[in-house]
């Protein structure tokens, strides 16, 4: 399992809490209450064990794909239970979409992530930023790829090229053109034995192309853009795990409409990092970046050295995680509520049992 990413310190976390007869997997692929796990048998369904279920607080209390977890075989129809997930290196999470307020693990236990944004008419680097966030919040490695380099001029690429390495300020930031081969040698390092990368983007950015071209074979399902807008059709609609002839796994994730932050205050700081340290440096430590007096933010406004717009975003996204942060709160109440009003129906129903 090596070549999955199995590794000595996940040996040690798996000892620890393995009872005899256990086996361990990684979760490839995520259906409606089963999950496709690769194991030592090979690959099969899995289901989650009833106390697992019982215990989990939230979606991100269940397998994401990536994730490595405890598992027992069932002989009799070559499935397996998933009794336990093992500790995450990293997660790549979002708000789940609509109104409530809960974690979607994206993938587990990635190494790098490609920030994939097209070249075309479709590049939005206030989006990139919102990508940056959250990769830096999951503990992997952030890395911008710009794809379709073959659709866009080369002025209008240099400039696009500028905006993503101001944004990502730091972070390794490589054009490619799957469709033409260009840059993708730039990419190998990157992957290697047990190295798992995942590739984030919204619909239409080139990921299926992208998987196709380092596979070597055309393993994904890939659609056009439509004409008039360059904005893409759905093709991944489910996270995938695969793994590369050469070596390492990718996990290809299906577009996303909508990214809502999730637990990103680190990744805010780190993906503004030219924003907080101006912040150091106003006279006051209170400094509402307001009229004050001494305020390093607003002499980098005035002077061009902050761009309106970047900061106008790290407010935008400093108020989005303030009001989650609200809502969560709320969230937790209701959640602590229910669990203390099911341990008492438990505890009714084992008095009822007892006294019989």
């Amino acid at each position: 399992m090596n070549e999955w990413g199995w590794t000595a310190e996940r040996e040690r976390a798996f000892r620890e809490v393995a009872e005899p007869g256990d086996g361990f997997g990684r979760v490839a692929l995520e259906h409606t209450h089963l999950y496709r796990i690769y194991t030592e048998r090979g690959d099969m369904l899995a289901e989650v064990a009833g106390r697992l279920r019982h215990q989990a607080q939230g979606r991100g209390d269940y397998p994401a794909v990536g994730d490595w977890v405890v598992i027992r075989y069932r002989e009799a129809d070559n499935r397996a239970v998933i009794h336990g997930i093992l500790p995450r290196t990293s997660k790549f999470s979002r708000k789940v979409a609509g109104n409530v307020t809960d974690e979607q693990i994206v993938a587990a236990n990635v190494d790098t992530v490609f920030l994939v944004n097209a070249l075309n008419l479709d590049f939005n680097i206030r989006r990139l930023e919102r990508y940056l966030i959250l990769a830096w919040e999951s503990g992997a490695n952030p890395v911008v790829l710009l794809t379709k380099a073959d659709l866009c001029e080369e002025a209008e690429r240099r400039e696009k090229v500028a905006e993503a390495e101001a944004a990502a300020m730091g972070v390794p930031v490589h054009v490619v053109s799957a469709a033409e081969g260009e840059g993708l040698a730039e990419l190998a390092p990157y992957f290697g034995q047990g190295r798992t990368v995942a590739l984030l983007g919204s619909s239409g950015v080139g990921k299926s192309t992208l998987v196709n071209a380092l596979y070597g074979d055309a393993i994904m399902a890939v659609s056009g853009i439509r004409e008039g807008d360059d904005k893409g059709r759905h093709t991944t609609t489910h996270r995938e795990l695969v793994r590369l002839p050469g070596g390492g796994v990718l996990i290809d994730t299906p577009g996303m409409r909508e990214l809502q932050l999730w637990h990103a205050d680190e990744g805010l700081g780190q993906g503004f990092r030219d924003v907080e340290e101006l912040a150091a440096h106003c006279r006051f430590g209170d400094c509402g970046h307001n009229r004050e007096p001494g305020c390093a933010v607003q002499e980098a406004l005035a002077d061009g050295r902050l761009a309106a717009d970047r900061y106008e975003s790290y407010l935008k996204l400093q108020r989005e995680l303030a009001y989650l942060a609200r809502k969560e709160d709320k969230a937790l109440q209701l959640k602590e509520k229910e669990r203390w009003k099911k341990i008492h129906m438990d505890v009714r129903r084992s008095g009822r049992h007892g006294g019989e």
